[in-house]
């Protein structure tokens, strides 16, 4: 018997960043999926968890900063692929690197990275994920040994054994997100890139020469000290996942720790800064 699964079609105004938070709020309530639409985002979860007060909870319904209206119903098992198909479109970084699911054609540029996204983060549509690619498109990764932190769909990983650099390690804390990435790696028949789900007490001892850190501010600022002390003199850190009204906290904190920020990249008020371990 097919699963029963209610649907919340919601309305968003303005769009970002509330889509990216009530997703994060509705997947730590049990919702199982989403697929962004031109209005906000269509999200799903079984009957059986679901509950008609559910959304009580959830913080930035609440925000006066944002206007979110909602629409329910209760659907037949879903064929997520097919939502998948229908709202995943291709995109291209710097004419460099396309980034695809199986179904699009490969436009042959010098990069080439498969994705099935699922509801994992980091499709490269969002600016945080596009903004990394962009700057590891600069760096020199050959024989760099890698952290792709909050790895996601596993996409930055992906990209940085494309780049030459081994070995690599990807971590997420969320089951979902480990699980596509071990699928996204395999996809792209990468060699050198571990999977592991958990958080920043995995890195114990453990030395990289460049570590890329997408994810919310407050994790960033609370894992800071790990993260500089898990980097090789003269090595890269990768930061985004916040915008350009938090530089300021994010470099003073940064700054404790003798890096220096290098460079940074802006995309639609979101931030992507690149530290230099002196």
């Amino acid at each position: 018997m097919d699963n029963i699964y209610i649907e919340y079609d919601f309305i968003i105004t303005p769009k970002e960043p509330a889509t990216e938070i009530l997703i994060a709020e509705l997947g730590n309530i049990g919702f199982e999926s989403f697929v962004e639409t031109d209005g906000g985002v269509t999200a799903y979860i079984q009957k059986e968890d679901w509950s008609e007060h559910i959304l009580e909870s959830i913080f930035i319904i609440q925000s006066e900063e944002f206007t979110i209206n909602h629409s329910v119903k209760e659907v037949a098992q879903t064929n997520w692929n097919a939502e998948w198909e229908k709202n995943f479109s291709p995109i291209q970084v710097d004419d460099l690197v396309s980034i695809r699911a199986p179904f699009h054609q490969n436009p042959n540029l010098k990069y080439d990275i498969v994705i099935e996204p699922k509801m994992s983060f980091g499709t490269g549509h969002h600016e945080t994920t596009h903004m990394m690619v962009q700057h590891l498109l600069h760096l020199e990764l050959t024989d760099k040994k890698v952290l792709d932190m909050g790895c996601g769909t596993g996409i930055l990983a992906i990209f940085s054994e494309l780049k030459g650099a081994k070995p690599i390690d990807a971590i997420d804390i969320d089951n979902w997100c480990y699980l596509n990435s071990l699928e996204n790696v395999a996809r792209n028949n990468c060699k050198h890139i571990s999977v592991y789900e958990g958080d920043s007490s995995l890195l114990n001892q453990k030395k990289y020469d460049v570590i890329i850190a997408n994810i919310n501010r407050n994790i960033l600022l609370m894992d800071m000290e790990i993260y500089t002390n898990c980097l090789h003199n003269n090595g890269v850190l990768l930061l985004s996942g916040f915008y350009k009204e938090d530089i300021p906290i994010i470099d003073k904190e940064v700054s404790k720790f003798n890096l220096k920020l290098e460079s940074h990249i802006k995309r639609n008020n979101w931030v992507a800064l690149k530290y230099n371990k002196e």
